[in-house]
């Protein structure tokens, strides 16, 4: 009766199953201390607070607030997986954007599309980003972190706005630019972390 179960239930076992891999990605961080200090286990929970946040502020206020969300939020979030690229094997890494997509849907189900669209623009921008920072292994932190966050803040800006709202370029162009800028300001906070 599983099937049933899911069928039934699916936000209470989505919710169960981004929770049990939530603590199963912190279990196997603690495993495997190499590289995982506290500096690293902040930026997990905050990487994942911040994702949640936006999405709640984005379905509250809408697409006025999306700029201001993206300089503040999705900005750092940026930021934070190319920073935690730097300190996490790559599983973990894929661990932690897979639980981000399903935190991003499960943190405003009831925003329907919002929901959807965030869960999506994080994933896709997320892997982006991903491909786009490992390209770069050669270059200093801030080129590299900057460049990954242009790649994923287009695509990001793209899927986000076009699946939440249609297509509105006027805030594809607000929300790129916004999240360009904030992935900078976010990027030289970081610089004191990157060794």
């Amino acid at each position: 009766m599983l099937w049933r179960r899911f069928g039934e239930y699916p936000l209470v076992d989505a919710y169960r199953i981004s929770c049990s891999s939530f603590l199963g990605f912190i279990f196997a961080l603690h495993q495997h201390p190499m590289q995982h200090n506290s500096s690293t286990r902040i930026a997990v929970v905050t990487y994942l607070i911040g994702i949640i946040t936006a999405n709640i502020l984005a379905s509250i206020f809408g697409p006025v607030a999306t700029p201001y969300i993206a300089f503040t939020l999705i900005g750092l979030d940026l930021s934070l997986r190319d920073f935690l690229q730097l300190r996490l094997q790559p599983m973990h890494l894929l661990g932690l954007i897979g639980i981000g997509g399903m935190l991003s849907y499960i943190a405003v189900p009831e925003a329907g599309i919002i929901a959807v669209a965030s869960a999506t623009a994080f994933i896709v921008a997320s892997m982006i980003d991903w491909l786009v920072f490992s390209m770069l292994k050669r270059c200093a932190w801030l080129v590299r972190a900057n460049l990954s966050n242009v790649a994923g803040a287009i695509l990001d800006s793209a899927v986000f706005v076009t699946v939440a709202f249609g297509f509105l370029w006027e805030a594809m162009l607000l929300q790129f630019a916004a999240k360009v800028a904030g992935g900078f300001l976010w990027s030289l906070v970081l610089t004191r972390l990157v060794r």
